[in-house]
């Protein structure tokens, strides 16, 4: 098995992903090879829409920003998981629908939580 040769059908996407790599770097190779290299130290200073750095970019998001995109994210999932239920939900029958009511339970149950906490109330 060590010393079979490769199949010829493989020989064409060997030969498609090499010319797709050579594609894909050739460019960036180039760009490195011919472009001027002359830098300065004002041009070696981090820039900011033309002004001077004034803090560290590292700040502290309140958390409800976070709660926020996690909200978005969790009900973005329920929509992905409702539009296919709605297409065969004649099909699932009522079992289909209890499933779909547990499911959006669980999400109401999470989003009251948050609410209760006083996570998204805004200052």
């Amino acid at each position: 098995m060590g010393g079979d040769p490769v199949p010829l059908n493989y020989v064409p996407i060997i030969i498609f992903a090499i010319l797709g790599a050579i594609a894909g770097l050739a460019p960036l190779v180039l760009g490195i090879l011919l472009r001027p290299h002359r830098p300065y130290r004002a041009k070696l200073l981090p820039y900011e829409s033309g002004s001077p750095l004034f803090m560290d970019a590292r700040v502290q998001f309140p958390m409800r920003y976070y709660i926020i995109a996690m909200l978005f994210v969790i009900f973005d999932i329920e929509i992905v998981f409702m539009f296919p239920w709605a297409v065969v939900f004649k099909k699932l029958g009522l079992l289909g629908l209890i499933e779909m009511g547990v499911f959006i339970a669980i999400l109401v149950v999470g989003y009251w939580y948050v609410w209760k906490k006083g996570a998204l109330e805004w200052d």
